[in-house]
Order: C-alpha cells, then structure tokens, then sequence
C-alpha cells in the first residue's frame, strides 16, 4: 500500500500550509481510496459556499482521476441545521446518482469565522483490473 498526500496544483489552495487536502491510499489493482480533508468556500449564503464546497471537492477528485460520482462518504458540518434543506438542495445539483452514506453535524463553531459549512469526502477510484 501506498499513501500520497498532495494539494493538485488544478485545485484551490489549501487555505493553510498545516495540512494537505488529499490522502491518496493505492490499492494493488491500481486503484485508491480517496481521503479529502474539509473543505469551506466563500459565499455570503449556504448555498453560496456549498456550491463552492463542491466546486472545489469535484476539482480536487478530478486532480486524482476520480469524479463526484466516486464519493462513497460525505461528512458535512453546518453551524445551522435548521438550514439542511438549503444545503440539501445544492448537494443534489452535484451528487446526482446513488447518494453515497453519509453524516451531518449542527457545530457551534468552524475555523473561521464566516464559514457556514464544511464538507469532508471520501471517494473510491476503480482500479485497472
């Protein structure tokens, strides 16, 4: 097994330099498990950031060969549950086949202060075999 971890230069930056936004785990039939750290995005609403949240989930995938349709596990924390339907909405334009499993938070509190949401995947990428 091998374990890359990586900031694709195609993607947005970290907005840190403590962490990376990918761990690469390679399988032997050339296939990976895909770990994204949580990613925030700008926006004045939630819908705003989480479409951004998404924008930049789908580009770090594609960075790795993968796509939105790959993600098996999503983790979102919002600092409002009452606002999952608004959120809800924007993840269907993005995850639009077989929902992958999933978990959501209400948090007192993200790492900066106007984040609204913060959404970790994990995505499966099908070996050559």
């Amino acid at each position: 097994m091998q374990i890359t971890l990586d900031d694709p230069a195609s993607a947005p930056r970290p907005l840190s330099p403590y962490y990376s936004q990918v761990a690469r785990v390679e399988h032997a039939d050339g296939g990976a498990l895909l770990f994204l750290s949580g990613q925030i995005a700008d926006g004045a609403t939630l819908a705003e950031q989480s479409r951004g949240v998404f924008e930049t989930i789908d580009a770090l995938l594609g960075a790795h060969g993968a796509t939105l349709a790959d993600i098996i596990n999503i983790r979102t924390y919002l600092t409002d549950i009452t606002a999952l339907a608004e959120y809800g909405a924007v993840r269907r334009e993005f995850l639009t086949g077989t929902p992958p499993t999933s978990m959501t938070f209400e948090v007192s509190r993200l790492f900066r202060a106007e984040a609204l949401i913060e959404v970790e995947v994990v995505a499966a990428v099908p070996g050559t075999e």
